[in-house]
């Protein structure tokens, strides 16, 4: 039921929202040089990597890093990368990841190829079995402020938790989140 919910909520958002995505396209180009979709290498189900696409919103010479681990973040961030950040439009295109399978509405966020700790952890608690997701419950109780330990708690709890209600009220409390601009910190 939950693939069946994904793929439907997401063809659904990207038959609506296209026009929006090619604006945002289009002004990511106009921003700065290169393109407008950066594809992230993640840790998918089953630490497997796939491919991530975003909105870019950082220079095309950031290190491959975790935001947080950059030495001044704002520094590689573009001007409008800035707001598509503050506003979550950056992750949109990950509608398609979630069309094709690799990815869930929600799940845990998929962590970066080079976050051992954080699959490491994952793994320990068997949260790396799950569909990772554009948004999880990690993410809205605290995003980019909380420690690793405690994101895979979260992550834990909803895979003991996980159902379609579950899902749907993620889903909504991330979409107040995201214009609220809540937890996110760079």
């Amino acid at each position: 039921m939950k693939r069946l919910f994904d793929m439907m909520a997401a063809l659904a958002g990207l038959l609506v929202l296209w026009p929006v995505l090619l604006v945002i396209a289009m002004a990511v180009r106009l921003d700065s040089p290169g393109p407008a979709i950066h594809w992230s290498r993640r840790v998918g189900r089953n630490n497997r990597l796939f491919l991530m696409p975003k909105f870019r919103s950082m220079r095309i010479d950031t290190p491959d890093v975790a935001t947080h681990l950059l030495d001044d973040p704002q520094q590689w961030i573009t001007p409008l990368g800035r707001l598509l950040r503050r506003t979550s439009l950056d992750e949109f295109p990950q509608l398609w990841s979630v069309l094709i399978g690799q990815m869930s509405l929600v799940g845990p966020r998929p962590a970066l190829f080079n976050q051992d700790d954080l699959v490491a952890l994952r793994t320990e608690a068997g949260v790396h079995r799950l569909r990772p997701g554009v948004t999880g419950w990690a993410q809205i109780n605290g995003r980019d402020d909380l420690p690793i330990a405690e994101k895979v708690r979260f992550d834990a709890d909803y895979m003991a938790r996980r159902s379609l209600v579950f899902d749907i009220r993620i889903i909504l409390i991330t979409l107040r989140a995201a214009v609220a601009a809540k937890g996110v910190s760079h």
